[in-house]
C-alpha cells in the first residue's frame, strides 16, 4: 500500500557525497551529504499521522495504518529506491560561527516525485546517529517529537511558510535527556517525526562550503538548488544567483511577517536553522507570543542576551540573510550586487508587514501617515498590563467595536484578553480608549462594511493557536500512551480562524498553573 512512493533522490544523484561508509563522528569535505540508514528500534507505535500531509505523497489513510507504513517511518525499514542520507552543513549559533554542524538526528529517506510532479524529500528526525551527531546520540525523544508533529501542522494551516509533518511514531525505547542542563538527566519516551518539505536545504549548507574555500563545489551546489528547487529562474550564471538571492530574501520576509502575524517566535533562529526555500524549519524551543511581549524568548539558553526575542526576528533575518550573501561572495567576487539584491528583504519584508498590519486591524490598505503610529501606539498599550495577543486581535472584530460604541462595551469587548485585570488602572483604561477611539476614527475613515472588516480580521487573526500549555497537556498525556489530545489538537488547529463552539476552551487564556511551568512558558534545545 505504500507502492505511490516512487523514489527519484535527485540531491544524491547530482551532488559528491562522503566516500566514507561507516557511521562515526566526523569532519565531511568535499561532500554535500552521508549516506547512512536509520537505526532500527524495539518497538515503534504509530501515535498520529497527518492526512493532508499523507495526501500530498498520494497515501491513503489506510496505507498510513498498516503496520508497513509504521516500520517505514519510524526506520526500520527501507523502501526500494529509498537512498537515506544526511546533509553536510555549518552555521552561525547565537552569532558566532559554528563550523561543521550537519544533520546530527536527521536523515533523509528519499525524494518523492508524485504523479503531479511535486518533489518530496521524506526526513526522519530522531532515527539515530550520523557522521554529524557529534556527541549527541541522534534520537528525539516524545516531548520535542510532539511539538513538532502539531506544530508543523498548525503552522501550515495558519497560512505560514512551513516544513510539514507526516507521522509521529514512539520507538518504545528510552532515550536519556537533561531537560534543563542542571545534571540531572533521566530516562523518557524516544519517538521519531517524519517531516516533509520540497528540501530541507538551509544557510549553512552554503557557509560551510564558502568557510572552507570549496569554492568549487558551492557552485555546484547553487547550481543544483537553482535547477531543482528554483527552476524557474533560468541557467544559472551570476545574475541568476543574485536573482535567486533576491527570492530568498522576499520568501524569508514573507515568511518572517508571517510569524509576526500569528505571534510564533521561533526561539532559535540560527543560519542552519534558516531553510533555503523560505519555510519554517525545525521546531525546537519555539513558543507562542501569549501576553504581548517583544523582549520574550523561549529559549532557555537565549535567556540572557535575548538575541532570538519575538521582537527581533525581522533584523536576525536579515543578519542572516547577510551571512548567506557572504558564502556567495566568491561566486560573485563583488560586495555591491549582493548589498543591492539584500534590498529585496527590506522591501518585501515592509510590503509584507503593512499588509499583516492592514489585515489585522480590518484596514482597506496601510497608510503610513498615520496606520504606523496607530500600530506603535497600540503595541505600547498592549505592553501596559499582560495583554493576550490573540485573544486581543481576535475581540477588536467583536460586535461591539463600532464607531457608536460607549466606553463600558469597548473595555468588555477586550476584557477577555487580560491577564490581570486587576491591574487595568483608570489609566491604562484611558490609554486604552483614546486608542480605541482613535483606531474607530481610522476605521470609519475608510467607510467599510463592519461585517466585511470583521470578516478580514478573522482571516488575519487566529482564534485557535498551538499555545505552549496545550502542547504540554498533550504531551503528558501521551506519556501514559493516551494520545487522544494530540488528535484532538490536530483537528482543532486545521481551522485556526473558524469559530468552533464545541471547541473554546482551546482558544482561552493560558491558565495561571501554566506560567512558569516547565514546556509551558520557557524550554531548552534539548530534545
Amino acid at each position: 500500500m505504500l507502492e505511490p512512493l516512487s523514489f527519484e533522490n535527485r540531491f544524491t544523484r547530482e551532488l559528491p557525497g562522503d566516500p566514507e561508509a561507516t557511521n562515526f563522528r566526523r569532519q565531511v569535505e568535499n561532500a554535500c551529504y552521508s549516506r547512512v540508514n536509520p537505526t532500527p528500534v524495539a518497538a515503534p507505535v504509530l501515535v498520529a499521522y497527518a492526512e493532508e500531509v499523507a495526501a500530498l505523497l498520494g497515501l491513503s489513510p489506510a496505507s498510513c495504518e498498516t503496520a508497513a507504513f509504521t516500520s517505514v517511518f519510524s526506520g526500520n525499514q527501507l523502501l526500494p529506491g529509498m537512498d537515506p542520507f544526511a546533509m553536510c552543513y555549518g552555521g552561525h549559533q547565537f552569532g558566532n560561527w559554528a563550523g561543521q554542524l550537519g544533520d546530527g538526528r536527521a536523515i533523509v529517506l528519499g525524494e518523492v516525485v508524485t504523479q503531479r510532479g511535486e518533489r518530496w524529500a521524506l526526513q526522519l528526525k530522531g532515527a539515530g546517529p550520523t557522521p554529524y551527531s557529534r556527541g549527541a546520540d541522534g534520537l528525539a525523544v516524545l516531548r520535542s517529537s510532539v511539538r513538532e508533529f502539531l506544530c508543523s501542522e498548525a503552522m501550515h494551516h495558519l497560512g505560514v511558510p512551513t516544513t510539514r509533518a507526516l507521522s509521529l511514531i514512539t520507538t518504545g525505547e528510552s532515550v536519556m535527556r537533561d531537560m534543563f542542563y542542571d545534571g540531572n538527566a533521566g530516562p523518557e519516551p524516544g519517538a521519531i517525526v517524519c517531516r516533509v518539505a520540497p528540501s530541507f536545504t538551509r544557510f549553512g549548507n552554503f557557509e560551510i562550503l564558502a568557510a572552507r574555500g570549496d569554492t568549487d563545489l558551492l557552485r555546484r551546489l547553487v547550481r543544483y538548488t537553482i535547477e531543482t528547487d528554483f527552476p524557474g529562474l533560468g541557467t544559472p550564471s551570476t545574475g541568476t544567483i543574485l536573482t535567486w538571492l533576491r527570492e530568498v530574501c522576499r520568501r524569508t520576509a514573507v515568511m518572517v511577517a508571517h510569524w509576526m502575524r500569528v505571534g510564533f517566535v521561533h526561539g532559535v533562529m540560527n543560519t542552519d536553522n534558516m531553510s533555503i526555500l523560505g519555510l519554517t524549519i525545525d521546531y525546537g524551543p519555539y513558543g507562542w507570543l501569549e501576553n504581548f511581549d517583544p523582549g520574550w524568548t523561549p529559549n532557555t539558553t537565549d535567556a540572557e542576551n535575548r538575541r532570538y526575542r519575538f521582537g527581533a526576528q525581522p533584523q536576525i533575518a536579515l543578519w542572516n540573510l547577510v551571512k548567506l550573501a557572504n558564502a556567495l561572495y566568491p561566486l560573485i567576487n563583488a560586495v555591491e550586487p549582493l548589498q543591492e539584491a539584500l534590498e529585496a528583504y527590506h522591501v518585501a519584508f515592509d510590503e509584507a508587514w503593512q499588509q499583516t498590519v492592514a489585515d489585522k486591524l480590518g484596514l482597506r490598505r496601510f497608510d503610513p501617515a498615520t496606520d504606523r503610529e496607530l500600530i506603535d501606539d497600540l503595541h505600547a498599550i498592549l505592553q501596559m498590563t499582560e495583554t493576550d495577543m490573540t485573544i486581543f486581535y481576535r475581540r477588536l472584530s467583536d460586535p461591539r467595536v463600532t464607531v457608536d460604541a460607549s466606553d463600558e462595551h469597548l473595555l468588555d469587548a477586550l476584557a477577555d484578553a487580560y491577564y490581570l485585570p486587576e491591574s487595568l488602572t483608570p489609566e491604562i483604561e484611558a490609554a486604552t480608549l483614546t486608542w480605541m477611539r482613535q483606531y474607530l476614527a481610522r476605521i470609519a475613515q475608510d467607510g467599510e462594511d463592519d461585517e466585511v472588516r470583521r470578516a478580514t480580521m478573522n482571516r488575519a487573526n487566529p482564534k485557535y493557536v498551538l499555545r505552549n500549555y496545550l502542547a504540554q497537556m498533550a504531551i503528558d498525556k501521551a506519556a501514559t500512551g493516551d494520545a487522544t489530545l494530540i488528535h484532538e489538537l490536530l483537528d482543532v488547529l486545521r481551522h485556526p480562524y473558524d469559530e468552533q463552539p464545541h471547541r473554546e476552551k482551546y482558544a482561552v487564556k493560558r491558565p495561571e498553573w501554566a506560567r512558569h511551568r516547565p514546556g509551558c512558558s520557557m524550554l531548552s534545545c534539548s530534545s
